[in-house]
């Protein structure tokens, strides 16, 4: 007997109905119990306008498509992407009459530029739909919102009634991938841009080269490919791919070669090049940002020039990454040849070298017809105002790169490799000077061995909010992962949802703003996401499997309700053990962890008066509470499960703790053990809070948070007041 397969990275539309319909009718965030989400409600990002129409309509017979304008072959394969991710959702078409949707778009030369007209209206109706865009990318915006209107119900596929008016806050809405720490394929490459076209990204701002290693094949210098690529890197047939892949899905892709820092791999290449001596990389501890080039050597601006000339003859669009970024001053002022042109110059101090570097390089970029953007380091010094400044240490310099006139896109809060969760990044707005940064207390807290250090990553209270003029010049916003503790395996589920949760902050009106709602979303946006091709929950059962064979039920119910620790302690804590942590179970654990958050509303609900949820909530907590057992088994013999069995024993023993609210138990020393060991949790979750806290505190077995503290702590604080 034979079958056919889904498309590649497709999963079958009957897993995607059980999966969403477990998620509507299961999730206490959408509503009261076994509530049932309308589609309209479940749309991320937010549309600017959505006007609802009682009912629904049936699309049991498939979606044809009428276009009332001439379609390019650029829209035509968009559609046939529609039907085939409509089909994964909702199951191949039935014998019934089709429902027609009429698409009409106009033509748009500044299609894929900062300038694209994106707006699109789309109605649906009883009879059949209409999408009307003002250009390609309207289409492809408004074919992923119908997507998300579509509802699988028992009697068949159906559509919600409504009429949408939709438009971007930013030009800008960008995702950035590394690809130098951790290399990632090209299948896994494109399955990113899947997911982003079906969110409304159109930014790739692909980290093309750093310390680690240069990914891109260069003709003009095969060493980079030979020697600093350490043997993976893509050809340029497959750089060509990837942006035509992406352009296909109304994506731009920008790159990032880093100069003058973060060039170790290059200078591996052609240390004639460097600015020092090349470190031992085989030394521990080693930091592999530090190696800069050399930018009084003449040679280094040459092939600088020649070096972008030939990438940007890869990449089409009108904007190339520098880097400029975390320039160690002493590369440079421990050279004695570079102090003395630095004397001889007039440059007092690195970063005046550096700007001088910079403005050298803008100059080239310039000449080769693109336009330069580096970190927020590069607007210390006077550049040229066109270089377009991407803040990331604080939020700060948002405002200051404005006030000088720079164009923006902002990264700062944003930054997913600090596994803070959804609801972290989302509360950041891109013109907000003062949301992201290190805070006076926490510097209280911890004073740094060297304050200068972090000076930059300070946050500045009196930080004026942007003028008008200001707030002009955000072309918008960028997530970015970097990939140091992130291989392949895990990079959908580190991505994945958080990622929508920014393409809503960087699509929808400033005011959306409603967290409960956004975590209710998350899990129906992820269901589609993974049914269209993601493979998050595919890759972390892999990893599960490969570090319990045969017996890892145990660990995926432990990992459903913790959470990794934040703020870069996963990184410390890996330091001596380098890619070990990466096949560890923090490895598969998921920052919002939707199993806790479902808890933790139920529970909150529960103490105040919402018995209903009494049954679903003593479930939970008896799986957790049994758990333990089974896990402490599955360990044996296996360090990386061994060293998270206090977390195991301490989430059975604050589950039977809730159990014990349920039953109504007596007494009260088994509340005071509960509450101190509730105090230890939180403490745990206090020493990752900041990027400093996390440096200088101990953290938990194995890099795991318990994310159903809330949870527990409402039903001990309930069930005493109530026992009062």
């Amino acid at each position: 007997m034979t079958h056919t397969a889904p498309p590649r990275g497709l999963s079958s539309p009957r897993r995607f109905v059980r999966a969403a319909w477990l998620l509507l009718a299961g999730s206490v965030l959408a509503g009261g119990l076994g509530s049932v989400a309308r589609a309209e409600e479940t749309l991320l990002p937010v549309p600017q306008t959505v006007s609802v129409s009682n009912g629904v309509a049936s699309i049991g017979g498939g979606i044809q498509v009428v276009w009332d304008t001439r379609p390019s072959p650029l829209l035509l394969r968009a559609v046939a992407r529609f039907t085939t991710r409509l089909t994964a959702i909702a199951g191949p078409a039935g014998r019934w009459a089709p429902y027609v949707l009429h698409i009409s778009a106009g033509q748009d030369r500044t299609y894929l530029s900062v300038d694209e007209k994106e707006r699109y209206a789309l109605t649906t109706s009883a009879t059949g739909a209409r999408l009307e865009a003002e250009g390609p990318a309207g289409v492809i915006h408004g074919l992923a919102t119908l997507l998300q209107l579509v509802r699988v119900t028992p009697q068949g596929a159906l559509v919600e009634r409504v009429h949408v008016e939709d438009a971007p806050r930013f030009a800008w809405r960008g995702l950035l991938m590394d690809v130098s720490r951790h290399f990632d394929t090209v299948e896994t490459i494109e399955r990113q841009l899947d997911a982003m076209e079906l969110v409304k990204l159109n930014v790739l701002h692909w980290h093309l080269s750093d310390g680690a290693g240069f990914r891109v094949e260069s003709r003009m210098f095969p060493k980079l490919q030979t020697v600093a690529s350490h043997g993976q890197y893509y050809t340029q047939a497959q750089i060509r791919e990837v942006v035509a892949y992406a352009a296909d899905r109304g994506i731009r892709v920008v790159p990032e070669i880093d100069v003058p820092g973060h060039a170790l791999a290059i200078l591996q290449a052609y240390p004639e090049l460097a600015a020092q001596p090349l470190p031992d990389v085989t030394a521990k501890g080693l930091n592999l940002n530090n190696a800069a080039l050399d930018p009084t050597n003449p040679q280094t601006l040459r092939f600088v020039r020649v070096l972008y000339g030939e990438m940007g003859g890869l990449f089409p669009d009108r904007y190339v990454h520098t880097g400029g970024d975390e320039v160690v001053s002493s590369q440079w002022t421990k050279n004695p040849a570079i102090a003395a042109y630095m004397k001889a110059h007039g440059f007092e101090t690195a970063a005046a070298l550096q700007a001088a570097f910079t403005g050298e390089v803008a100059k080239i970029i310039s000449a080769q017809g693109h336009v330069m953007m580096g970190w927020d380091e590069v607007s210390e010094a006077p550049i040229p105002k066109n270089v377009v400044v991407e803040p990331w240490r604080a939020s700060k310099w948002t405002g200051t790169a404005t006030q000088a006139g720079h164009p923006v896109v902002v990264s700062a809060g944003y930054y997913l490799d600090l596994l803070r969760p959804s609801a972290a990044h989302y509360a950041v707005d891109p013109f907000d000077t003062k949301a992201e940064g290190i805070t006076a207390e926490q510097l209280a807290k911890y004073p740094p061995k060297h304050p200068e250090f972090s000076v930059p990553f300070a946050m500045d209270e009196h930080a004026p909010p942007l003028d008008d003029g200001q707030k002009a010049l955000v072309m918008g916003a960028e997530g970015t992962l970097w990939a140091e503790m992130v291989s392949e395996p895990m990079l959908d589920g580190r991505l994945w949802p958080r990622m929508a949760a920014l393409a809503e902050r960087f699509w929808s009106a400033q005011d959306v703003r409603d967290v409960p709602d956004l975590e209710r979303r998350l899990p129906l946006v992820m269901a589609e996401l993974e049914t269209t091709g993601l493979q998050a929950t595919q890759h972390r059962e892999a990893m599960r499997e490969a570090m319990a064979p045969g017996h890892s039920e145990p660990l995926k119910i432990l990992t459903e309700v913790t959470v990794p620790v934040r703020n870069y302690a996963l990184n410390h804590l890996a330091a001596p053990s380098g890619d070990a942590m990466l096949s560890a179970p923090v490895a598969v654990t998921d920052p919002d962890a939707f199993v806790a958050l479902r808890f933790n509303a139920m529970a909150a609900r529960y103490v105040r008066g919402e018995r209903a949820f009494a049954a679903p909530l003593r479930q939970m907590l008896q799986r957790w509470s049994d758990n333990d057992a089974a896990f402490v088994t599955s360990a044996k013999g296996v360090p990386v499960l061994e060293a998270v069995v206090p977390v195991s024993h301490a989430v059975a023993l604050l589950s039977r703790a809730g159990l014990g609210v349920l039953d109504g138990r007596d007494g009260s020393a088994w509340r005071m053990d509960a509450n101190r060991l509730l105090q230890e949790q939180q403490a745990a979750f206090e020493n990752s809070a900041s990027m400093l806290a996390s440096a200088h505190s101990p953290q938990p077995p194995g890099g795991l948070l318990i994310a159903i503290l809330p949870g527990i702590r409402a039903l001990l604080t309930g069930g005493a007041e109530r026992a009062e």
